[in-house]
């Protein structure tokens, strides 16, 4: 199996903002993308949803590649060769998927989940065809953020993960390979280890929330543009790493419930964006000024890698 990116054919399943940011990434390579979208509200919007994106990435001459389906039936799928689920997190709404895809698609025609927690063997789980299934995991935004786990379930084929690892990288992402597909995979597990520690101490009363994004966003945070963690150990040096590991390790919260801070936040509806106040308090004015300084500010942090990234032809 080998895919060519101006040979291949993508079918995502799910319009959504993930969902339609990874048909970017996939037609800014060079390959035909169908999201398939049943809402008609939201497929409406995907046109000109497409034509921005593209058109801020600099691919605008590829915005042809793009499509939309209403449906699985409308899709012609002799001719697909991947099939990317975008679909909401819930595990039977993706093995119910995953149980027709195997039926619609054809036998060598990969089938991959952008899950962000659920291991692709229990996706797969009880499927005739699991050797071509695999984790896809994109980071949101996807067309921003340059990493993409490729994550193997216990009967992924090797050829599989090798061939969208490839094809990924064509795409002008970063794929990581995750040899088991654990739950949370590779970046979420480091992402909540760090998140543990961080609300662990926002109850303990040793720092508020503020000053933990601003320890994160301006001291060691800063410096992973630059090197990740094991790099950033050379640079410093392993005995320096060793010797504060040996103080700070026992100290560290191993606890396996979430802190108290965001428990009772999510107990009490306070989720975020989405419901006007979570860790902070949102206004409509608040978090539009937010998002555009998020994305200004991801869009300058690519500026800063872009040589380290792979170049799309």
């Amino acid at each position: 199996m080998l895919f060519t990116p101006s040979e291949t054919k993508v079918v995502i399943v799910g319009g959504g903002t993930m969902g339609a940011d990874v048909a970017a990434v996939c037609a800014r390579g060079g390959c035909a993308v169908q999201v398939m979208e049943p809402t008609t509200e939201r497929r409406a919007l995907l046109p000109d949803y497409f034509a921005n994106t593209m058109i801020d990435l600099g691919y605008e001459h590829r915005l042809h590649l793009l499509s939309t389906a209403s449906s699985l039936e409308e899709i012609d799928w002799s001719e697909i060769d991947l099939v990317i689920e975008c679909v909401p997190e819930r595990l039977d709404i993706k093995q119910e998927l995953f149980a027709k895809l195997e039926q619609y698609a054809k036998p060598e025609a990969v089938l991959a989940s952008n899950s962000t927690s659920f291991p692709i063997s229990d996706i797969s789980a009880g499927l005739k065809t699991a050797a071509r299934m695999i984790g896809l995991h994109f980071f949101m935004p996807a067309h921003l953020v340059p990493c993409v786990e490729v994550v193997y379930g216990a009967k992924t084929s090797p050829m599989v993960g090798e061939s969208l690892s490839r094809l990924m990288t064509a795409c002008g992402m970063v794929p990581v390979t995750v040899k088991k597909d654990l739950p949370g995979f590779l970046a979420n597990r480091l992402q909540h280890a760090l998140s543990r520690e961080a609300f662990a101490m926002v109850d303990a009363g040793i720092a508020s929330l503020e000053d933990i994004d601003k320890a994160v966003r301006f001291g060691f945070g800063f410096r992973y543009i630059a090197a990740g963690p094991a790099m950033q150990r050379d640079h410093a040096g392993l005995d320096v790493h060793g010797a504060g590991g040996a103080t700070i390790y026992p100290t560290l919260n191993n606890s396996p419930d979430i802190a108290k801070c965001l428990s009772d936040r999510i107990a009490s509806g306070k989720l975020g964006m989405k419901t006007g106040e979570g860790f902070y308090s949102w206004t409509a004015e608040t978090m539009r000024a937010e998002r555009e300084r998020y994305q200004e500010a991801l869009r300058e942090g690519l500026k800063i890698i872009q040589k380290d990234l792979p170049q799309i032809d």
